[in-house]
């Protein structure tokens, strides 16, 4: 029994970790004998050794081993995001439902006791690695799929303030002495607006790093403090986005409960997770004299910032893809602008304060986005 031509199982290297040398030897000659590539280790250290040297694309493990047993060596296996997607076959002389259910709970992918029939082994082998291809093949089409995704709209991203600073300043530079006061604040006014536009995208991509690189993560815990005024930085932060309502035509209100406990908090990291969730609020009102409605409350064993708005809501079936990073919903048909790494960026840096935030929305009603954070007993310092 050969693996299958087109599925990815012909040819596949298999880690073999297994103590009793008559058995590992039988063991690898069913194997080559059906064409696959075998590496053999006589312990889980010794299999980790092997691992680092040339990566398996199936794992074939006992369970009773010296110095690592199978368990110790699946929990380092999976320890390890390279090799994390590998399958591992548990194979032990044990048939006690405790066994198979605790390397079941692992997420051992299959469970073969001893003695076992070489023909039941193949077949457990193939299937794992048929079916590790076939999500290999997945994840990479869905990869493919967001780099199309990534390119496009980073490209327009680019391209859009670009044209806007350019186009103004040719303008202005072609005919400058014919220009009126009014004409060139107009044109100003269009270079500036391309200006910022970079200048978020920018700032967009500087906090993916920061969050990626555990910059972000090394700011919280130099500067993270116990506040006892929250309410009074959610005020300020609200404040900062006035410009940007007004100009949406879009009313923004605050209201901060007088009981607020305290949290601790990394000022400039929340202030900008709580900034982008309104940002994101202004920008999905849809129509003017709609309003943004920031209101900070306690609740039981939480903080909560809830941001509310009047816009076009969120479909159900989208919700969970809403922290995706460069993932949009109905881009093309909002019109949207941004790359689509707001609130993944808000999630990232409330989630290093131990929060969350939850997400309430109805289509055509608007939307919730709740910051909870973690409240502090009234003694904390």
């Amino acid at each position: 029994m050969t693996g299958e031509e087109g599925t990815g199982v012909e040819g596949a290297r298999i880690l073999v970790v297994e103590d009793h040398e008559p058995l590992l030897a039988a063991i690898r000659d069913v194997l080559v004998g059906n064409g696959y590539e075998v590496v053999v280790a006589a312990d889980g250290v010794d299999g980790l050794q092997a691992m680092d040297e040339q990566m398996p694309e199936l794992i074939v493990a006992d369970i009773m081993m010296p110095r690592m047993d199978g368990y110790q060596f699946y929990e380092a296996v999976r320890a390890n995001p390279a090799w994390v997607s590998i399958p591992v076959i548990f194979l032990t002389a044990k048939a006690e439902k405790q066994d198979i259910l605790h390397g079941k709970a692992l997420g051992a992918e299959d469970y073969i006791t001893k003695p076992f029939d070489p023909e039941e082994l193949l077949i457990a082998v193939q299937a794992r690695l048929k079916r590790a291809a076939a999500i290999r093949r997945a994840e990479e089409a869905r990869f493919d799929e967001m780099k199309d995704e990534i390119v496009t709209i980073l490209g327009h991203e680019l391209r859009t303030p670009v044209t806007y600073i350019r186009g103004y300043a040719d303008l202005a530079l072609s005919d400058l002495a014919s220009l009126s006061p009014d004409e060139v604040q107009e044109f100003l006014q269009g270079i500036r607006r391309g200006g910022e536009r970079l200048t978020k995208l920018v700032e967009s991509l500087l906090s993916v790093i920061r969050l990626d690189t555990g910059r972000a993560e090394q700011e919280f815990s130099t500067l993270a403090r116990v506040h006892s005024d929250l309410g009074e930085v959610v005020e300020a932060t609200v404040k900062r986005s006035k410009q940007d309502a007004n100009e949406a035509g879009v009313q923004l209100e605050t209201e901060v409960a007088a009981d607020l406990p305290k949290v601790r908090l990394c000022e400039p990291l929340f202030a900008e997770a709580l900034r982008r969730l309104v940002e994101n609020a202004i920008k999905f009102s849809g129509e003017k004299d709609k309003v943004v409605r920031v209101e900070a409350r306690p609740a039981v064993g939480w903080v909560e910032i809830a941001v509310i708005d009047q816009g076009v809501g969120i479909p159900s079936d989208q919700i969970p893809r809403l922290f995706q990073r460069f993932r949009q919903i109905d881009r093309d048909a909002l019109e949207q602008q941004g790359v689509g790494l707001g609130l993944p960026i808000a999630l990232g840096f409330i989630e290093l304060h131990g929060g969350r935030i939850a997400v309430e929305s109805a289509v055509g009603e608007g939307s919730t986005l709740t910051i909870r954070l973690p409240a502090l007993p009234p003694e904390s310092e």
